[in-house]
């Protein structure tokens, strides 16, 4: 799928290899991703942001293979928004309502994020390293903003003191014109004045789609940061990417079991085939009677050596 600009992450390291930074440009996927779901503007900055910051978490993999899904299930209209990364720089993503048709912008003039997402739920954080179990990290909402609740579980479920700064811009048209940030994680042995320092200059840092609109590049943002007191370690494009397919799909059927196969297949009979639809890319997929009645066969075949 075709992106509307080039985007990319960039990790760094600091005070001797005691401070973790990561800083990204994901406009382009951002996009892609308000053009897949068709997004109203603030679940377009919440999907944003979520996937923003799994591309993020993705970069923190050991391997670029591992996988890290990021789930937020609040009480907001939106429903639960996810979004899965690799270390490769690929993501995708979803939500359950992408047009609530609440207020989409607050008093202030910022967008209602938290309006959308809500702010009682839990924010569950799944890596999978490729063993037997993948590790997962459950903690409660503390805003539904996502930056805030990132921030939150990884001090809470990582020990990882971590200052987050997410953000999408939308102009009033819906498209994405901004979208990136910035991760900056305090590592065990830091000295406090530097700590100190770095929270600081934070602070006082321009919203991060105000530093992109303005031109700054991932790279430019750290050195707003750390001035020359960093090393970049890698610089990785990212993009939407789904790695659905027909195999795929007929795998995840067949999982499915025997009764739903029959039930969908008796459902369709009379169009004589079945469509189903990727929630990640929205791509479709028909599915004859025959290859339905082959994949009952499968699953009753699997329930059986089961």
């Amino acid at each position: 799928m075709t992106q509307l600009r080039d985007d990319y992450l960039v990790r760094a390291t600091a005070h001797d290899g005691l401070v973790r930074a990561f800083a990204i440009d994901s406009t382009g996927v951002v996009a892609e991703l308000e053009r897949i779901h068709g997004t109203e503007p603030a679940v377009t900055a919440a999907l944003g942001r979520l996937a923003t910051g799994s591309l993020i978490f993705g970069a923190m993999q050991k391997q670029p293979h591992h996988a890290v899904t990021v789930r937020i299930l609040a009480d907001g209209p939106a429903g639960t928004l996810l979004a899965t990364a690799n270390g490769n720089g690929e993501v995708r993503g979803l939500v359950a309502n992408p047009r609530t048709g609440i207020e989409q912008v607050k008093e202030n003039g910022k967008l209602n994020v938290s309006g959308v997402v809500g702010s009682a739920g839990r924010l569950t954080v799944t890596r999978d390293l490729g063993m037997r179990q993948p590790y997962v990290g459950v903690v409660e909402l503390i805003s539904g903003e996502v930056g805030e609740d990132l921030a939150h579980y990884l001090l809470s479920s990582e020990q990882t003191p971590s200052a987050v700064g997410l953000g999408v811009f939308v102009d009033r048209t819906g498209s994405v014109v901004a979208s990136g940030g910035y991760i900056v994680q305090l590592l065990a042995g830091v000295e406090d004045r530097a700590a100190e320092e770095i929270e600081k200059t934070i602070r006082e840092l321009p919203h991060p789609t105000t530093m992109l609109r303005d031109g700054d590049s991932p790279e430019d943002v750290l050195a707003r940061i750390f001035g020359f007191g960093h090393e970049v370690l890698e610089r990785v494009p990212v993009r939407f990417h789904c790695p659905c397919s027909l195999e795929r799909v007929e795998r995840a059927l067949v999982l499915l079991g025997e009764a739903e196969l029959s039930e969908l297949l008796e459902k369709d009979r009379g169009r004589g085939s079945s469509e189903i639809v990727c929630e990640f890319c929205t791509t479709r997929y028909e599915l004859s009677t025959d290859a339905l009645r082959e994949l009952i066969e499968r699953a009753s075949a699997r329930t059986t050596a089961a």
